[in-house]
């Protein structure tokens, strides 16, 4: 059992690239995952990690253990889930990782139902903007659009199945620089851009009766989309120049009167996102139930 306590801890560390963030994860302390790891290095009489004062990665030998021991652990989760069976409401983790956009026009819809009913199921959720596999960083599912799915993945519709990205401005922003009339005039505006982590930075596409038409926008502002996303919001607010992001977004604000609607008819729309999880005959309680509900959610 000590063994497989050690072994349990190589690979939380392996998956999480680091003691300190494994130890979050897991609830455990840095200095008893890595004594735990020392161990299992000592038995086995090979280095596992490499480890220096900033980063912590598997070497090859720990990067074939990991490929050896993952679906053994899977299997063992597995059947220590087939006791939820037995309960009358299933219980446990469940961890989803999800793009900043589900986390706040998506999740807020799902997710309080769902815990008011399964109390007993503790949602962990991660949200990241950047590709991500789902087995190594130790999540149950994730919430990603179609094209930043991973392969082999069961997807189920989730959120709205139908979005579109909105131009806005604050009213303010309008009188002193005027109305745009076609998606050509941005030329002449102020434009509020995001950059991906990539260092990728989207050009702002406009659709109207079959038209594309691809703008590369300027301005004097840049945020990182996904965690900067709300920054360009409040500089649009304050009247610094034009936005262009999920309507759902900018929705509360064009209620309110507060950012004014721009180009409207060529806003282009898009397929909604999906929840997807590995492809497995078996699927632990937690997120089976929330599969369920999902499924069962009315948009």
């Amino acid at each position: 059992m000590n063994n497989l306590q050690d072994i349990g801890a190589f690979v939380a560390v392996a998956r999480h690239g680091g003691f300190r963030e494994a130890a979050r994860q897991s609830g455990g302390s840095a200095s008893q995952l890595s004594e735990a790891v020392r161990r299992l290095e000592a038995g086995l009489g090979v280095r596992l990690l490499n480890r220096t004062t900033r980063s912590v990665a598997a070497t090859d030998a720990g990067l074939r253990l990991l490929e050896q021991l993952e679906p053994a652990l899977g299997a063992v989760a597995s059947a220590l889930d087939v006791v939820n069976g037995f309960r009358a409401r299933p219980a446990g983790r469940l961890r989803l990782n999800v793009p900043l956009s589900a986390a706040k026009l998506v999740l807020p819809r799902v997710l309080p139902p769902f815990l008011a009913a399964y109390p007993e199921i503790c949602v962990e959720v991660t949200v990241e903007d950047s590709f991500v596999d789902l087995l190594r960083s130790g999540c149950d599912a994730g919430i990603r659009y179609e094209e930043a799915m991973e392969q082999d993945m069961v997807a189920v519709p989730i959120g709205p199945r139908r979005q579109r990205f909105a131009l806005a401005a604050a009213p303010a922003y309008l009188e002193r620089n005027g109305v745009p009339k076609r998606p050509q005039d941005l030329a002449r505006h102020v434009c509020l851009r995001g950059r991906f982590a990539s260092g990728a930075m989207p050009p702002w596409e406009f659709e109207r009766k079959g038209r594309k038409v691809v703008i590369a926008p300027e301005g004097p502002l840049i945020v990182s989309l996904g965690g900067g996303a709300q920054l360009a919001v409040d500089a649009a607010l304050a009247g610094s120049g034009l936005v262009y992001l999920f309507e759902d977004w900018l929705a509360p604000h064009f209620a309110r009167g507060e950012l004014t609607p721009v180009l409207e008819p060529w806003w282009p729309s898009f397929s909604g996102p999906s929840l997807y999880y590995p492809g497995r005959r078996y699927l632990p309680a937690p997120l089976r139930a929330f599969v369920e509900h999902v499924q069962t959610t009315r948009w």
